[in-house]
């Protein structure tokens, strides 16, 4: 967890406002599992109902482009290192664990969203929205966005079907695990 990162202290602030259970990761190193470096996570979070999630957030703006040409999509790539990470964690830690990417989104002040909208959290003057995606699921479904740049996303449909409200995976009633 980098707490310079806006993103990050924002779904830190989220998780404590929450009162979640939660270690947030040390990421100045890369951690070696079986003597391999691996990505760090950004937190450990515990729910109800034993959910036990490993969190990698991804920090996006909505609308993404430039002020003159806003884009209305909700962007949700990551680099390919990200996901194979998460993998990784989910086998060291063990069953029960879940891998999730985090996809904390700054809403732009022009954005009208309803009030009741699920995990909308205001801090530091800053509107936040999160949505999380399964890194399994996300691994499953992945496409190559920048081969350059070794990053990969979803296609919007299928954003659209797996991506949850992150408390969908915190909550007793929701929480989910194999």
């Amino acid at each position: 967890m980098d707490r310079s990162n806006h993103y990050e202290a924002a779904f830190e602030a989220y998780l404590r406002r929450r009162r979640l259970c939660y270690v947030a990761v040390d990421e100045a190193k890369r951690s070696l599992v079986d003597d391999e470096p691996v990505k760090s996570l950004d937190f450990v979070v515990y729910g109800e109902a034993d959910a036990r999630l490993l969190v990698d957030v991804k920090g996006r703006k909505f609308p993404g482009g430039t002020p003159d040409e806003p884009r209305r999509v909700w962007e949700c790539w990551a680099e390919r290192d990200d996901v194979s990470g998460l993998r990784r964690w989910e086998q060291q830690f063990g069953p029960g664990y879940v891998g999730l990417l985090v996809f904390v989104y700054q809403i732009a002040p022009e954005i009208s969203l309803p009030d009741d909208v699920e995990d909308l959290w205001e801090f530091r003057g800053r509107r936040y929205l999160s949505r999380a995606v399964a890194a399994d699921e996300f691994s499953r479904h992945m496409r190559i966005r920048s081969p350059k740049w070794d990053t990969v996303d979803l296609p919007t449909s299928v954003y659209q079907s797996l991506v949850l409200p992150f408390r969908s995976f915190t909550d007793a009633a929701a929480a989910i695990g194999p």
